[in-house]
């Protein structure tokens, strides 16, 4: 079994668009599915399953599907950064490549994961707030972290794509996704193309938490 410093996986876990289609042997992608099942959820209820698509004609519509959604959100996402600096135009440019790239071979990816969830099953405390619903998703993505962080130690590429989920009528149609159970996300994984993963670019703490109240700056002692 792959083993590495869990610290070092959390800090070098790159979202990897360039797969190659090699296949992944099938003990490596059982324990990146176990990973999954040892994730938190509301009530241990676990609510999520995950479709391994492996057939290639699913896989290959699956790539149009992906395809289909993703040229057009990047183009929109590249036509945003009109008055950017140089630096982020030239950063968010790198991320436009890879993604495009994903979009073209999408289907090609040894596997395709699709996350699927019951939303019957979910906790979902935040439902009659005025704003956006998300506390349903803490019952699903914690799996899907723990599959991505199992994938960085077998050095497996991956990355968490929600894209899809803009056809889920045509991917549940198409996977046999039976009601009420939807679509929260694909991740496809295979052996990088490139160097994989590595450092990555984050905000640091300081920016990101607060002591005791909003707006507090967070500092070590």
């Amino acid at each position: 079994m792959a083993t590495i410093d869990l610290y070092e996986a959390m800090r070098t876990l790159r979202a990897v668009r360039r797969l190659r289609p090699d296949p992944i042997p099938e003990d490596v992608l059982y324990r990146v599915l176990e990973a999954a099942t040892w994730a938190p959820s509301g009530g241990n209820r676990q609510a999520w399953r995950i479709i391994v698509v492996k057939d290639p004609a699913r896989k290959q519509r699956l790539g149009e599907l992906y395809k289909q959604v993703t040229l057009p959100y990047t183009k929109s996402y590249m036509e945003r950064l009109a008055d950017a600096s140089e630096e982020e135009r030239s950063r968010a440019e790198r991320t436009i490549r890879a993604s495009n790239y994903l979009a073209e071979h999408f289907g090609e990816s040894p596997v395709l994961l699709v996350v699927c969830f019951n939303p019957e099953g979910l906790a979902v405390t935040d439902a009659k707030l005025d704003r956006l619903s998300v506390v349903g998703g803490g019952s699903i993505y914690p799996a899907v972290e723990n599959l991505l962080l199992a994938c960085r130690a077998e050095g497996l590429g991956c990355v968490l794509t929600t894209l899809l989920c803009m056809e889920e009528p045509e991917v549940r149609k198409l996977l046999g996704i039976p009601d009420p159970w939807g679509t929260a996300a694909v991740v496809p994984i295979g052996y990088p193309v490139l160097r994989g993963h590595g450092p990555i670019s984050r905000r640091s703490v300081e920016e990101l938490a607060f002591a005791d109240a909003w707006g507090t700056p967070f500092s070590r002692e």
